[in-house]
């Protein structure tokens, strides 16, 4: 019998998390078995344990072309010298920068690549995601983006990018509990909120609460701590469940420091994400429930922009990290890259674009002012999303 296409669909998913499989956080207290869904569990594919050999390629999975055409060599010929040198292109269809500076002229210097905007450049060798913009596809760590959307959570997927395989029953339990357990914020950080103006954009008040976290632990700040603080595991999963869990806290607090409220307690007897609807509209009443269905469309828009290859806020995260300055800096730098108009902050900058706009009849004129270079235009294309 031919199986039907979920079946079949499932069938991958098993094959793929178990060649995906990676060390859990066992500071926190999580072993290595590898999971189902969250919402669903899918047929068991071989033995249920991490692979700790070289995984075998199922037939089952969609091959896609090797990256730029593969390995091989390339062959420059230079006019201006008229030699010729041969370099490396590797499997996953690169050159090494550095073999681009062995070609000189004399005493001019090395040759240089020029990618403004890193148009055509790769910084990084990376599994969490892959995206194929041309033909709309989206994969995180190899499960295709409309199969995590429909089967699992947010907090599942976050695990999943994190630590590159789905978390177990007992996995998922005890990192759901240590996320939440980390949700509150110090006084410190609540009091630097409430000296902010009451318009502040609620993503600079995102930034100074990252800031101010910071200060607050200041054992796991290289500056303070030394440059091999990161090297313990221990340490670098303290951070991940302290900002997976303090994040939505600090987003209710930068929107209620426009609306004047305090911002409810998080509670950690609700789901991630209906935790952050009852910090928005709960008012501080114990008994108040989130729309199921509202949580569970928010829950899946935060499951779609969890992971995005390496964009701009990808990268400053990066650029900073590599100075040595603790998780939280680089996350506000992240953060911050994330707040401009051209990245993140298109959001915004659309209904900003509306409102100057105002009524339909405007539209033909402001249409004409982006052909004149006069306007930008904002939410239509995509730098990597073509479809």
């Amino acid at each position: 019998m031919t199986p039907l296409p979920e079946q079949h669909a499932r069938r991958r998913l098993g094959v793929l998390g178990q060649h995906l499989a990676s060390e859990a956080p066992r500071s926190l207290g999580f072993d290595s078995e590898i999971a189902d869904f969250e919402d669903g569990s899918f047929p068991a594919v071989g033995p249920r344990t991490r692979l700790t050999s070289r995984p075998v390629r199922s037939e089952s999975i969609e091959k896609r072309p090797a990256p730029g055409g593969g390995a091989g060599t390339l062959t420059i010929h230079d006019s201006r010298t008229n030699a010729s040198r041969v370099v490396e292109v590797s499997e996953h269809g690169t050159v090494l920068a550095a073999d681009l500076a062995k070609i000189r002229v004399g005493d001019s210097g090395p040759l240089r690549t020029y990618d403004n905007g890193y148009v055509n450049t790769t910084a990084c060798k990376s599994k969490v995601s892959y995206i194929d913009g041309e033909r709309g596809i989206l994969r995180y760590r190899g499960y295709p983006i409309e199969v995590l959307a429909e089967k699992s959570s947010f907090l599942e997927v976050s695990y999943l990018v994190i630590y590159g395989h789905l978390p177990g029953k007992d996995q998922m339990v005890k990192w759901k509990e240590a996320v939440m357990r980390h949700s509150a914020l110090p006084s410190q950080v609540e009091e630097a909120i409430k000296a902010l103006p009451h318009d502040a954009h609620p993503m600079g008040v995102l930034l100074t609460g990252l800031a101010a976290l910071s200060t607050c632990h200041p054992e796991q700040n290289p500056a303070l701590a030394g440059q091999n603080v990161y090297k313990s595991k221990e340490m670098v999963d303290k951070q991940i469940v302290r900002l997976v869990g303090k994040i939505p806290t600090l987003a209710a607090w930068a929107y209620h420091r426009g609306t004047g409220k305090q911002p409810a307690a998080p509670r950690q007897n609700l789901g991630f994400t209906e935790n952050f609807l009852a910090m928005l509209d709960s008012n501080g009443r114990p008994e108040y429930a989130p729309n199921p269905r509202l949580a569970k469309a928010l829950d899946v828009l935060f499951l779609l922009h969890a992971e995005h290859e390496l964009n701009c806020s990808t990268s400053a995260v990066r650029h900073l990290s590599s100075s040595g300055v603790d998780v939280y800096s680089a996350v506000g730098g992240a953060t911050a890259a994330l707040y401009g108009p051209k990245h993140g902050g298109a959001n915004e900058a659309v209904l900003r674009m509306l409102e100057r706009i105002g009524d339909v009849s405007r539209v033909p004129q402001f249409i004409e002012d982006v052909k004149a270079k006069k306007e930008l235009m904002f939410g239509f294309g995509h730098r990597g999303y073509r479809t």
